[in-house]
């Protein structure tokens, strides 16, 4: 990439093929949830064909793919008695501790609204339904725990993932300048408590609080990179029209901590899906 023209990665087309890990466009965001319900539907169903337990790691945003797997689920109950899913982060107060399950911030309370409470309904036949110890976060009073029974498994079937605007997987920002990590030293990365980068206290202010920034925990807690390396597929969805340009650097930037996404083209099977909203160039100019 030419240095006296720093922009001109944001004017690559991605319907074209000549990309780095293959690129696939939906329409909207509707096809987008349903593509993310649909690949952990189809995965369950064939673990379970070959008669193997599924692992996964999700991500809680988007946030309304969950709904859909319910739905796939109410519809054409799959047997969930060997699945379990690994979620990637939670926000952590600043004495260290999870924030609480009915924080409008909480990842751990959607994922009881969206997914646990519907797939534990009696209504369900008993092998169709989800139990608690069948959903983990990272607890940051046990990551050693957490990362031991991770590995145990082999590594999750698949990582679902999005990407934020400082190119963390999860919530893995990029190294402190005054503390550089080498490409190998991030990618592993075991999970543990970070500090969130002002970029992404912005950005996810205006996704979930209207832009009230002072109301971002500043503290989080993350799976690790290696985990997220560690999985045999790795899935990556992007809707939000900001991402139209982060996208782009993780296919085009060179591959390095500094935008950690970079670090999955480097992986046997990747593979992004994204809006049209998101494949668009990128549009500049003031507003």
């Amino acid at each position: 990439m030419s240095k006296q023209d720093p922009i001109q990665k944001y004017g690559k087309d991605l319907r074209q093929g000549d990309l780095p890990i293959p690129v696939e466009i939906v329409e909207t965001d509707i096809d987008l949830y349903y593509r993310m319900a649909f690949t952990l539907y189809h995965l369950i169903e064939t673990q379970n064909l070959k008669g193997n337990p599924t692992t996964v790691i999700l991500p809680v945003g988007p946030v309304f793919q969950y709904r859909r797997f319910v739905w796939l689920q109410r519809e054409r109950p799959l047997d969930l008695r060997r699945v379990t899913f690994f979620f990637m982060d939670e926000y952590l107060t600043e004495e260290g501790e999870w924030v609480r399950e009915d924080s409008p911030l909480s990842f751990r309370g959607f994922i009881r609204r969206e997914l646990l409470t519907p797939l534990s309904d009696p209504s369900l036949p008993r092998e169709a339904r989800l139990s608690e110890e069948q959903v983990l976060f990272p607890d940051p009073k046990d990551l050693t725990g957490f990362d031991a029974r991770y590995e145990e498994t082999g590594g999750a079937d698949i990582c679902f993932a999005g990407i934020g605007i400082t190119g963390h997987l999860a919530f893995n920002e990029p190294p402190a300048q005054s503390s550089p990590l080498t490409k190998e030293e991030f990618k592993n990365l075991p999970s543990r408590i970070v500090t969130l980068a002002p970029e992404t206290i912005a950005i996810n202010s205006n996704t979930a609080l209207r832009g009230a920034m002072d109301c971002i925990p500043r503290k989080a807690v993350t799976i690790g990179f290696r985990q997220i390396l560690l999985a045999h597929k790795i899935r990556i969805y992007c809707n939000r029209p900001w991402q139209s340009a982060v996208v782009r650097r993780a296919l085009f930037d060179p591959i390095s901590p500094a935008f950690p996404v970079t670090l999955v083209r480097e992986h046997p099977d990747v593979q992004l899906t994204v809006t049209a909203e998101v494949a668009e160039k990128p549009s500049f100019g003031l507003r």
